[in-house]
């Protein structure tokens, strides 16, 4: 199983990004989808997730700015970021959860919020 993020790089502050993560390989269901961050000398923070039901939970500090969304039939998802802030510069890794405690996790892409 592969997850390939794309969609990162720089933006002022208050702009937007749209980061993608594909997924390919043989899975056979997936139970949740989504996204964390993480900067150097931190733990990596869960951002936004998805179920397979539908319902999504968001951290507090994005909530009202970023929106988690998928493609079921291409196994894809999404994060629009709009509103960005400095602070929310990070590495961005998209992951997935299946059945049996199963993770996979994208490489990452790099999210600069220049003020």
């Amino acid at each position: 199983v592969q997850l390939v993020e794309s969609g990162g790089g720089l933006v002022q502050a208050g702009g937007s990004l749209r980061l993608s993560c594909d997924v390919s390989g043989r899975i056979l269901r997936i139970i949740e989808m989504g996204w964390s961050r993480q900067v150097p000398g931190k733990e990596r923070e869960r951002v936004a997730h998805i179920k397979s039901g539908g319902s999504a939970d968001y951290a507090d500090s994005v909530k009202g700015r970023f929106t988690i969304s998928r493609d079921n039939p291409n196994r894809t998802f999404f994060l629009q970021m709009n509103s960005l802030k400095p602070e929310d510069t990070a590495v961005y890794y998209c992951n997935i959860y299946a059945p049996g405690a199963r993770s996979y996790w994208g490489q990452g892409t790099l999210v600069t919020v220049s003020s």
